[in-house]
């Protein structure tokens, strides 16, 4: 099992749920988070005065899914999220040792059905 975390921008999430459904994927938990890379921030003007707002809301997509499935997920998501410019985000990709359905006890892949 692998466990996937890609940072994307807000108004990119319908356009990667789509990818992700048309992939079958089942499961993914969303988080609203800020952060700053490479971007270092924003900048907007509101009533004629400039602000710079460093850390910079996006979306936080975590999914576990099988090993065989990553390469296609991976690529999924960073077709749709891409725009081309600074701040598009990043995917993380990690092993996972274990899953437990706390309901039933079940462990392994099966939770991930």
């Amino acid at each position: 099992m692998v466990k996937i975390e890609a940072i994307i921008r807000q108004n990119k999430l319908e356009d990667v749920q789509d990818a992700l459904n048309e992939l079958h994927v089942s499961g993914m938990t969303v988080l609203e988070v800020r952060g700053m890379g490479r971007q270092k921030g924003v900048t907007h003007t509101y009533r004629g005065s400039q602000y710079t707002l460093s850390l910079t809301p996006k979306l936080m997509l975590i999914l576990v899914v099988l090993e065989h499935e990553v390469d296609a997920i991976v690529s999924a998501i960073q077709s749709a999220a891409n725009t081309g410019e600074v701040g598009d985000g990043k995917i993380f990709v990690s092993k996972i040792d274990q899953a437990v359905r706390i309901r039933t006890d079940e462990r392994g892949e099966v939770v991930l059905q």
